[in-house]
């Protein structure tokens, strides 16, 4: 199986619990993920077994992506396992306090590449334009915050 693993970090000048907030707001999350915009399909979002769809993508041409919460541990963690034709594999969300108005937000993603052989030769090309999109989505992320925390 054809895999890969993205990691970014962003430090953000706000309380674990604010910045677990804003990133575990699915629809919000297109006011700082790039591109993207996610529904609730099933449960309410707040724990194992809801289920979202995002559509990632610009002027309609992007990826369908189904998502169901395999792992809920509030303030700190939350795991997604992608289950989609295209993106497959878990999306990890983790928010570390540094102190009682600062944290550091840490976003995985564990890929199943798609397209076999092709999918495994390409992502040198594919990652450090995914990465890039990770990182900018973090920068907007802890600006949002800041601004959440007041």
């Amino acid at each position: 199986m054809n895999t890969a693993t993205v990691r970014e970090s962003v430090d953000i000048e706000a309380a674990a619990e604010v910045v677990w907030s804003v990133v575990t707001d699915w629809p919000r999350q297109r006011e700082w993920m790039l591109g993207t915009e996610v529904h609730l399909v099933s449960g309410d979002g707040r724990g194992v077994g809801s289920r979202m769809v995002a559509f990632t993508g610009v002027a309609g041409l992007g990826a369908l992506d189904s998502m169901e919460i395999t792992e809920w541990s509030p303030p700190h963690r939350c795991v997604v396992r992608h289950t989609g034709r295209l993106v497959r594999g878990d999306g990890i969300f983790e928010v570390v306090a540094r102190g009682p108005a600062a944290s550091t937000f840490l976003w995985s993603e564990r890929l199943v590449l798609p397209f076999g052989q092709v999918g495994r030769f390409g992502w040198p090309v594919v990652r450090p334009g995914f990465a890039w999109g990770l990182r900018r989505s973090g920068q907007r992320l802890a600006e949002l915050c800041r601004r959440e925390a007041g």
